[in-house]
Formats: C-alpha cells, sequence, structure tokens
C-alpha cells in the first residue's frame, strides 16, 4: 500500500481483533486486582514478572522510525519483540506508552536518527510528509493497545551539545510536533500526544530561557494553535539526582503553561538518582557520589514531590537493563543485568504498595523537614524527611479516625512505634548525608512512611 493511501485510510481497522486477543492473554493476570497507573518503571518490558511484583502501572517503549521503515516510505516492518512487548505489558495490566524517534536516512536532509524529517511543512495527508506518515502507521498498528505517543526525547538538547537527539531548532520541533498531533488524531481521536521529555538543566548551564517557554512562544505565533490545544496533550520533564528540585522544576513548568493560559498535565517521565558505590557495578568518575541507599530514599523522595506538585505521573527510570553496561559507566536499573536487586527495588515496591490510590495530595515543608500527605480510601500516608543533616525530633496528631499507625522506612521495613490511639506520636528522622562541595545536600535524608488505617 502506498504512503499516501495508508493516511488516507488510517482507522480503527483490525482493533476488535486485538481486543480479543488481549483479553485471552490477560486471563493468566485476572487474580489480582490493576496497579494504580499512575506509578511506572520505564522499560519495565525487560523484566516483565518484576514489573508485575512490583505492581508497575504504566511502562515507556522506544519506537525507532528507521527500524519500521528503514528504507522508504513503503516499508512496513514491525519489529516482532516490539508486538510481543505491547501486548505481554498490557495483559498484564500496565498501560504502555511508546516514544517515537529515529529519523532514517532518507527521510532527512540532515544526519540520520536527529535530523529534521524532510517534508515537515507539507500538509499531513501530501505524500512528501513522510513523518507524518509514519505517524499515521504508527497510531493505526498499535490502534486499540496504545493511546499515548511521546514525541521524541530530550529535543531541549541543543546540536552542540553532549547527548543531542534532534537536530532541529525550536521551531522544527514545534512543527515536528503539530505534524504529529494532526496525523496521531486523524487516525485515532483517542491519542494522546506527549511533548518529548525535558531535562531543564541543559538550559540552565547553556544560559537559555527554559525550552517549554520558548516552545510555546512559537506556537503562540500560529493563529491555529490555540484552537487546537498548542497541538499537545501533555507536557513532559526528566528529574535526577537533587531531591528539591523536582517539586522546584514540575511548578516552574506548571507555571509556565499557565502564563500561556494553559492547564496541560506534565508527566515526570524519568527520575533516578544513580548510585556510584554499587561494589557490583561502580560508577567510576561519577557526577555525584551517591550511595545505593541514597538512591532507594531518592525514589521515595521524588515520588512524593511529583505527586505534591502536580504531576499527573511518575515513573523510575528504570526498572531494568537486560545488556551489560559499559565498565565504570553509571547504571540506573534497579536490577543489575545479572537480575539481582539493587535496594531501590524495595523503595519502589513500598510506593506502590503506600502512595497506590491516592485522592488527594498536601505539601508541608519548613526549614528541618518535608511532609507530604497522601490521602487514600481507607487510609493515610504521611512521607517525611529530613532536608539537611541535623537528625529532626517531629510530632505528629494522627488523623481523625486513626485505628492504628505503622511507621515505615525508606525499603518499607516496619519501625518501632508505641501508637494506642493517642492524639500524637513522636519520632525522629535521621539527617542527610551532606557531602556533595557543590550543592551539600542532594538527597533527603531517610524518609519514613507513617501509614495510618482509618475507621471504614
Amino acid at each position: 500500500m502506498s504512503l499516501l493511501r495508508d493516511v488516507l485510510s488510517c482507522g480503527w481497522r483490525g482493533v476488535l481483533a486485538v481486543s480479543v486477543l488481549l483479553g485471552a492473554v490477560a486471563l493468566a493476570f485476572a487474580d489480582s486486582p490493576p496497579p494504580d497507573v499512575r506509578f511506572g518503571a520505564i522499560e519495565a518490558w525487560m523484566a516483565p514478572e518484576a514489573a508485575r511484583d512490583l505492581r508497575v502501572g504504566w511502562d515507556r517503549m522506544l519506537v525507532d522510525w528507521y527500524k519500521y521503515q528503514p528504507e522508504n516510505a513503503d516499508q512496513w516492518i514491525v519489529p516482532p519483540e516490539d508486538n510481543e512487548r505491547v501486548n505481554l505489558t498490557i495483559a498484564a495490566g500496565r498501560e504502555m506508552v511508546l516514544l517515537l524517534r529515529g529519523t532514517p536516512a532518507w527521510a532527512t536532509d540532515g544526519k540520520p536518527y536527529a535530523g529534521v524529517p524532510r517534508g515537515l511543512q507539507l500538509p499531513v495527508d501530501d505524500p512528501g510528509n513522510v513523518w507524518a506518515g509514519f505517524v499515521c502507521r504508527v497510531v493505526r498498528e498499535y490502534a486499540g493497545r496504545v493511546n499515548r505517543f511521546i514525541i521524541w526525547n530530550e529535543p531541549d538538547i541543543a546540536p552542540d551539545e553532549y547527548g543531542v537527539q534532534f537536530l532541529g531548532t525550536v521551531e522544527d520541533y514545534y512543527q515536528l510536533v503539530k505534524v504529529a498531533y494532526l496525523a496521531a488524531k486523524q487516525t485515532n481521536p483517542q491519542v494522546q500526544i506527549h511533548l518529548g521529555g525535558l531535562t531543564y538543566w541543559h538550559d540552565v548551564v547553556f544560559k537559555r530561557r527554559p525550552y517549554l517557554q520558548r516552545f510555546l512562544e512559537v506556537a503562540g505565533r500560529d493563529p491555529t494553535a490555540r484552537e487546537n490545544n498548542y497541538y499537545f496533550d501533555v507536557a513532559t520533564v526528566h528529574i535526577y539526582f537533587r531531591t528539591e528540585t523536582v517539586y522546584e522544576i514540575i511548578t516552574l513548568f506548571r507555571d509556565i503553561l499557565r502564563r500561556a493560559g494553559l492547564q496541560h498535565p506534565i508527566w515526570l517521565n524519568e527520575t533516578n538518582a544513580a548510585p556510584a558505590n554499587d561494589p557490583h557495578m561502580p560508577w567510576r568518575n561519577a557526577m555525584f557520589q551517591l550511595t545505593m541507599d541514597q538512591q532507594a530514599a531518592f525514589l521515595v523522595q521524588s515520588f512524593a514531590l511529583g505527586l505534591a506538585a502536580g504531576a499527573e505521573r511518575v515513573a523510575v527510570y528504570k526498572l531494568a537493563e537486560i545488556y551489560p553496561p559499559i565498565p565504570g559507566a553509571d547504571y540506573n536499573g534497579l536490577y543489575r543485568p545479572d537480575g539481582s536487586a539493587r535496594p531501590a527495588v524495595e523503595a519502589f515496591r513500598a510506593i506502590t504498595t503506600h502512595f497506590a490510590g491516592v485522592r488527594r495530595v498536601s505539601h508541608f515543608v519548613n526549614s528541618r523537614y518535608h511532609e507530604v500527605r497522601l490521602e487514600r480510601e481507607n487510609a493515610v500516608t504521611r512521607v517525611l524527611w529530613a532536608r539537611s543533616d541535623r537528625w529532626v525530633l517531629v510530632s505528629l496528631t494522627a488523623t481523625r479516625g486513626a485505628q492504628s499507625v505503622v511507621i515505615y522506612d525508606h525499603l518499607g521495613q516496619p519501625l518501632p512505634l508505641n501508637f494506642s490511639g493517642a492524639l500524637t506520636y513522636t519520632f525522629t528522622l535521621p539527617g542527610a548525608v551532606c557531602r556533595d562541595p557543590r550543592v551539600g545536600c542532594l538527597v533527603g535524608g531517610i524518609p519514613f512512611l507513617v501509614v495510618e488505617t482509618l475507621k471504614e
């Protein structure tokens, strides 16, 4: 089938068959309730049994355009493993989100993989707009299974900077997103288009205004943008290493959106603090000298602050890595390539256990500690940690109707607490390790999860 016919015939064919297939596969997982979709782990498909055990709510998989259409626009080669990973993810009760990237050499006048697609300014139903054709086909390929698509990754890394993934300007990226939005919605009106995850720090280091702000300024000059939701549905951010910045950066992004008159959801798609001291996989010349225990603490703090700042979803990058890492390099996986677990695995389990079902979030902070309060159906989880290297004595007033209180550490282990229905209870938060000469406390002290079970 030609590219033009594919663009014009985008529709819902094959959705019923896919639904029947997934329904049959899902029977194997019907013995437990679905996980909370708000808490994800990137590339959880690499460790599906661990993902199920940890109750991962959503996953992200890379879709490389150059693999699907390596030589020309008439090709359509879906890697069998991609379909299998999507099907197994959905059958296990997780939502799959696809990240589209990677320009084939034939589709750009620039460099392969990161070059701006050719014909991007043409109408989406023009065969010369090869990016529109690809988006249309990939959305149709996964119709009935995937409704969320991220457009490229970290476009805020400029062409002359390390780690660049998109070689176009902000204007080029806006057009890339706009074309994807139009082609995808034409194919499947239920699709949600996500902006590529932004690093934030590349703009800070190179003294640029935030990329999201510059993107919205470009969109604001398009007279059709306002009536089309600025051609995206979700803004995305990646935040690593420093606990305090999670709340600050998400709040900044929310303010940028608000100043443009927008209320789009924000997802924290990647967060983690890779340790340097793993004896099995040491990170030589590490950017930050963090421990595995700090990695675990960071996850609890990051997920809590992400929710407190209003992030719709949060995900760790990443659950596992099936390929051997480069010796001495950084490694983010909660599971090592040999399948062994870092302590952060249990921190993630504590999150999916004691954060699940949150209905309302509130945040209290002073110079000594953070408290994020997560109100759930029949329980309240209060996440607390010290902000400095000083230990903090905390006295909490019990939530009205609390029948029992259990305090857990960052690894989900219960701690002693004398609670017999009293109005208040007191405990001490450990101080943080604050040895970084540049910023002091990268990660707060060991967080405690105070879980109050309420009367039904």
